[in-house]
């Protein structure tokens, strides 16, 4: 674990009413007790269930949180896009936003990071889902491995930290769940320095998955159509 950490603490949020503001919450307590410098972030997509309104009283009581609006559902790409963009500290730590990673194991994370790591990324010890969506996250899982040459264990875990200037330079353009691609391929075609975790997964309690439906599988595969001319045609 590095000393003197600073680190943006960002959640995409879409509908997440019922889990947003106790994430907020658990993420402070638990920085605070590794570094004083520290902010959080969250990017709202055009909520419409309550969480605007829920996150926008939190940020007038909470002097650490920045809250970021989309006036249209933009897409998850587009939140941590923004989020990234938007973050002030070196390191930028990211997770969704309906509660199914516990944000206390960040630690996990951290004791991973040293001043040479560019990616701490988490991976599921068990995945908590309906068995449908397991399949499919362990198929999206290996293909990405095939395709993409993908080294870490779980591209589909959004539970990572990343060394915030590794992008200063890069555009990402992803606006689907194809960010988490993106952004971990370019840092794997840059450096090897790379460290995982394992992680614990939940059941999710609210709200509905937005990448795991047939509909928003079926633009994720133009996505990833997209993906592999920018990753691999492209720079080949």
């Amino acid at each position: 674990m590095i000393d003197n950490l600073s680190i943006s603490i960002m959640f995409p949020c879409y509908n997440d009413n019922g889990t947003i503001i106790t994430l907020i919450h658990n993420a402070c307590d638990t920085i605070s007790y590794y570094t004083d410098n520290f902010e959080i972030i969250v990017v709202d997509d055009f909520s419409t269930d309550g969480s605007r309104e829920a996150i926008l009283m939190e940020e007038k009581a909470n002097p650490r949180l920045r809250v970021i609006l989309h006036n249209s559902n933009m897409g998850y790409g587009s939140t941590i896009i923004d989020g990234l963009r938007n973050a002030k500290k070196e390191y930028f730590f990211y997770t969704d936003g309906d509660g199914q990673y516990d944000i206390r194991d960040i630690e996990k994370l951290l004791k991973k990071l040293n001043r040479d790591t560019i990616l701490v990324n988490g991976y599921k010890k068990f995945r908590s889902d309906l068995i449908n969506r397991i399949i499919i996250g362990n198929l999206y899982n290996a293909l990405m491995k095939i395709i993409f040459k993908i080294k870490i264990k779980d591209i589909d875990c959004d539970f990572r930290i990343i060394k915030r200037d590794f992008f200063d330079n890069i555009k990402l353009v992803s606006q689907s769940g194809t960010i988490c691609l993106e952004i971990v391929k370019y840092i794997e075609l840059s450096t090897s320095n790379i460290e995982q975790s394992s992680i614990n997964h939940y059941y999710r309690e609210y709200g509905k998955s937005q990448f795991f439906n047939y509909r928003r599988l079926f633009k994720v595969f133009f996505h990833i159509i997209h993906m592999y001319y920018i990753l691999m045609l492209k720079r080949s």
